[in-house]
């Protein structure tokens, strides 16, 4: 199993319109970046990821698993622009900001902290595993 950050603004997508979705999930469309598109290229069935609220919040507040591999994005024209679906998995009992995880040293390499713009990105097992103990969150 991989595992992923998909950022998201709460005021365009939040974890309640994730939550919202149910067992169904939602198409992860919009994503106009080759990087980002191409991970979501690399996702299999099962993988886990965190959901994370950019803008003001910037904090992991879920986990969520891909529910559907790589297909046309929906909303967009061209057709080079692909995505997965996701559906939410549990709530974080304690969000985990930002400014915790680039205070932890074992989370230092983390592409969050260091290219904190992607919109999709990879997370390690071992990052995965830290967050859901800072966040006092089971991750399985």
């Amino acid at each position: 199993m991989n595992y992923w950050l998909f950022k998201s603004e709460p005021s365009t997508w939040g974890w309640s319109d994730q939550l919202a979705k149910g067992e169904t999930g939602e198409e992860w469309d919009g994503v106009r970046n080759y990087q980002a598109r191409n991970f979501m290229r690399e996702m299999k069935l099962g993988d886990r990821g965190f959901f994370y609220h950019s803008q003001k919040e910037k904090a992991v507040v879920g986990i969520i698993e891909v529910c559907a591999e790589v297909h046309p994005d929906s909303k967009a024209d061209d057709p080079r622009w692909e995505c997965v679906d996701i559906k939410a998995v549990r709530s974080f009992t304690v969000p985990v900001t930002l400014d915790q995880i680039k205070a932890d040293p074992r989370l230092s390499d983390m592409v969050l902290v260091k290219s904190s713009r992607l919109s999709v990105q990879p997370v390690t097992e071992e990052e995965f595993q830290t967050i859901c103990a800072l966040g006092k969150t089971q991750a399985d």
